[in-house]
C-alpha cells in the first residue's frame, strides 16, 4: 500500500505520519502527499498553461525544439526519449526548464544549468516559473522530513541544494495511438535518475508501479495532491535507505497531462553513500541522459 501522508502533519513532526514516511520511501518507494503550500487551483494553473502549449501548432513548438541544443531545455518531441531500450521510444511530448542563473554565471556552461527555451505564448514562463519556485520550496521540504526519516539531521542535505539540477518537466501523453503494441508506452518502465520527484497531475488515470510481486498497481492524485517518488541518486546516496522504484505510464483512451519536478542536488556535490568515494551528482544525471535522450545520444 502506497501511503498517503498530510504535510502540515509532517512538518509538526507528527511521529505516527513520519513513520509512514520512512515507510515509503524505504519501502514502497512511492507515497502521495496533500496539504501542501501548492493548492489545486496552483497545479490546475501550470497544467492550464503546458496544454495551451502542448495544442500549438507544429511551429510553435518547433521554436523551442530541444534537439537543436545540447541541453534538456524546451520541447521535447513525440520518440525522442527512450527511457528502456528494451521497448520503443516513448510516444509523449515533454517540455523541460531549469534552474535559472544569472547572466554571466560560470556554472550556466554546463548543460545541466542551459538558460531555458521560452515558446511565444503569453503568461506561459511567467506561470510556469512560478510554479516552479514553489515546488521546489515544497521538495526541499519533504527532503529536510526525509532525512529525519532515516536517523539523520533534518538539514542533512541543505548545502547540496543552493544551485539545484531541479527539472521541471510538462508531460503530454495524448490518446494511446492505435498502432501502439506491446513495446510502446507513453513512457516505458523506469526509475528516475535523481532524488527525489513531486509529480502533479490532471486527475486522469495512466500512472502505474511495481509492486515486490511483478504486478502493477495504479497510482492516481487529482490537482492539490502530489505523487512523491524516489531516484536512484537518492537510493545510492542513502546506502538504500531510501528506495527507486520502478513505474510506467502505457496510456488509455483520454489524453493526461502531469508535471513533475525532478529534484536534484548541485552539480559538484558528492552523492556517493557516506564513506565510500566520490560520485558527482552532475556527471550520474549527465550519464543517464545521455542514455535516455535521442538528440543527447547523438551528440555522445
Amino acid at each position: 500500500m502506497i501511503p498517503r501522508l498530510d504535510m502540515s502533519r509532517l512538518l509538526a513532526g507528527d511521529p505516527a505520519e513520519i513513520e509512514e514516511l520512512r515507510r515509503g520511501a524505504g519501502e514502497v518507494g512511492f507515497l502521495t502527499v496533500h496539504n501542501t503550500t501548492l493548492s489545486a487551483a496552483d497545479v490546475q494553473g501550470v497544467i492550464g498553461a503546458y496544454r495551451a502549449f502542448f495544442h500549438q501548432d507544429a511551429a510553435v513548438k518547433a521554436a523551442v525544439d530541444m534537439a537543436r541544443t545540447g541541453s534538456n531545455r524546451g520541447w521535447g518531441a513525440p520518440q525522442s526519449e527512450q527511457v528502456d531500450p528494451e521497448a520503443n521510444p516513448d510516444y509523449k511530448e515533454v517540455f523541460d526548464c531549469g534552474f535559472e542563473l544569472p547572466a554571466g554565471d560560470p556554472w550556466s556552461e554546463l548543460s545541466v544549468y542551459a538558460p531555458n527555451l521560452w515558446p511565444q505564448l503569453p503568461g506561459f514562463a511567467e506561470t510556469v516559473r512560478g510554479y516552479y519556485r514553489a515546488a521546489t520550496g515544497v521538495a526541499m521540504d519533504l527532503l529536510r522530513c526525509i532525512a529525519g526519516a532515516i536517523g539523520e539531521d533534518p538539514a542533512y542535505f541543505d548545502d547540496k541544494f543552493d544551485r539545484p539540477m531541479a527539472l521541471l518537466r510538462g508531460n503530454f501523453y495524448p490518446e494511446r495511438p492505435d498502432w501502439a503494441g506491446d513495446r510502446d508506452f507513453g513512457i516505458a518502465a523506469h526509475t528516475d535518475y535523481g532524488c527525489l520527484t513531486l509529480l502533479a497531475s490532471d486527475g486522469v488515470p495512466g500512472l502505474e508501479v511495481q509492486g515486490r510481486d511483478g504486478g502493477w498497481i495504479p497510482v492516481t492524485a487529482g490537482p492539490g495532491e502530489f505523487v512523491i517518488n524516489f531516484g536512484e541518486m537518492l537510493e545510492m546516496w542513502t546506502g538504500g535507505r531510501v528506495r527507486a522504484t520502478l513505474h510506467r505510464v502505457k496510456g488509455s483512451s483520454e489524453e493526461r497531462i502531469s508535471v513533475p519536478l525532478f529534484f536534484n542536488p548541485n552539480h559538484d556535490a558528492n552523492v556517493a553513500p557516506e564513506g565510500q568515494g566520490e560520485i558527482l551528482a552532475g556527471a550520474h544525471l549527465a550519464k543517464r541522459f545521455n542514455e535516455t535522450y535521442l538528440h543527447l545520444k547523438d551528440k555522445s
